[in-house]
């Protein structure tokens, strides 16, 4: 009976999660299985990955071949390398405490890196969300010069409107006087 190291999908349409599981490689992919080790979820940034390394290694130990997905997640989690220190002890070429100090100093230089790229991430996020937001305010400035522009424009010629309108009030004010006395003029001739 081949032994496969695979993924099993669950989760909804367009939303995948996958289970990390040992089984026979003829059954269906999500099928009957034979052990669950883990978990995988792509959807995250990063993709969060729960796994029992220790059973990983007990399975490939035993002759299971994983598929070439959970090949790579056994990578990225250290599974291969472990695993690779493990048979280096069973040789002599190691013990199990240089093996261990191995192992821990390439796990913390993984999870720096990874925090590392978190802070880079975030950092971009800002950076972009700065940007964004002065473009923004750039943007809004230019309205504003504009609205008072309008304003002031309308204030000019609502100014130039009034001071029309008095000028043709005064001038009407000046005729009708003219004219008024002009007509007292020719009442009083006529008497």
């Amino acid at each position: 009976m081949p032994v496969r190291m695979r993924l099993q999908r669950h989760g909804k349409k367009g939303n995948p999660f996958y289970h990390i599981v040992i089984a026979d490689g003829r059954a269906p992919r999500d099928g009957k299985f034979i052990e669950k080790i883990g978990t995988y979820n792509p959807i995250t940034k990063p993709a969060e990955i729960v796994l029992n390394i220790d059973k990983a290694i007990k399975w490939l130990n035993n002759g299971a071949q994983p598929s070439d997905t959970v090949r790579a997640v056994l990578s990225f989690k250290g599974v291969l390398y472990k695993n690779h220190l493990i048979k280096g002890i069973a040789k002599g070429a190691l013990t199990q405490e240089q093996a261990d100090v191995k192992f821990n100093e390439w796990v913390a230089a993984k999870e720096a890196k990874l925090s590392g790229s978190k802070t880079a991430e975030k950092l971009a996020s800002k950076e972009d969300l700065k940007k964004r937001l002065e473009a923004e305010t750039k943007v809004n400035e230019a309205k504003a010069a504009a609205i008072a522009d309008k304003k002031a424009k309308a204030i000019a010629a609502l100014k130039k409107a009034e001071e029309k309108e008095e000028a043709v009030a005064e001038v009407t004010e000046e005729v009708t006087e003219e004219t008024t006395t002009t007509e007292d003029n020719a009442d009083q001739t006529a008497d």
